[in-house]
């Protein structure tokens, strides 16, 4: 009988991501469950120290509530940018179950709940994550919209390949700039398996990129297991390797889960911005 194949070691082998958990209500800091992100970096060729990309890890957080110190609960939306640079990021579920425990705790104002979840994500992640938290009292407002840029949704074309292949990818002719993005991301948790969705934007200046096999090759991630900041600098790292762009800017909007969305974006240039809109599935 041939032996299984050994999954290889990715990190959240022990974090409560699949497990059943009790849920706190006062703060605990050492719910956090950081993972290193060389681990899969490697798979990539990407050396220690020897980034290929700027960018960051922007989370949104819809379910945040403490109490005052009257013991009246206050609730708002957080928000979180981690860099890419950080040593590790920081498991999905486990920031959940951290911010879930604020919910019974008394705290004396906003700006000790902003510091507090700013110092223990930053000590999770390994660098500085720059923290905003605004009271729904503040009436703050989100904003949605397309990206500006050509959607390739509804090019007609036949998909049979569902993990990801950059032999898919090729560029060629005179350099263009432009924005191409797709709604048809769909990964699966790295652990659970659970299905991930969500928007993909490549922004580029370069050879034209073929259109048709860009989106063959988004699609092809359906059925890959990998966390939604792996799936980004994957993508992020075939394309500069098979259509070598000049500049490219990859980001992903990916739903909710749990009161939280994750949006990683990784650029060639440390001017690249991701748009800011969210998008409108979020």
């Amino acid at each position: 009988m041939t032996e299984p194949t050994p999954t290889p070691a990715h990190g959240a082998e022990a974090s409560p991501l699949g497990r059943p958990v009790a849920y706190r209500d006062t703060y605990a800091p050492e719910l956090l469950f950081p993972i290193e992100r060389q681990l899969k970096r490697a798979e990539l060729g990407i050396a220690v120290g020897a980034l290929p990309f700027f960018g960051e890890d922007s989370w949104n957080a819809y379910e945040l509530s403490w109490l005052d110190p009257r013991g009246k609960p206050v609730v708002a939306l957080g928000g979180f940018r981690v860099p890419a640079d950080s040593p590790r990021l920081i498991e999905s579920k486990s920031l959940k179950l951290y911010l879930n425990a604020f919910n019974q705790q008394r705290c004396a104002s906003l700006e000790e709940v902003t510091q507090t979840i700013a110092r223990d994500l930053s000590a999770a992640a390994g660098a500085t994550v720059a923290v905003s938290v605004v009271p729904l009292s503040a009436r703050p407002q989100r904003h949605s919209a397309y990206p500006e840029g050509h959607c390739l949704d509804e090019l007609d074309i036949g998909i049979d390949r569902y993990q990801p292949d950059p032999g898919l990818l090729s560029a060629a002719g005179e350099e263009v700039a432009e924005t191409l993005y797709s709604h048809l991301l769909k990964s699966n948790c790295l652990v659970t398996g659970q299905p991930d969705w969500g928007t993909l934007v490549v922004r580029y200046r370069g050879p034209a990129i073929d259109r048709e096999g860009l989106l063959r090759y988004i699609v092809s991630f359906r059925d890959h297991n990998e966390f939604h900041e792996q799936c980004v600098e994957r993508v992020f790292c075939d394309l500069m390797a098979r259509c070598r762009p000049c500049e490219l800017a990859v980001w992903a909007r990916y739903t909710r889960r749990g009161g939280l969305d994750i949006n990683p974006f990784r650029a060639s240039h440390a001017h690249l911005r991701a748009d800011e809109a969210m998008e409108v599935r979020q």
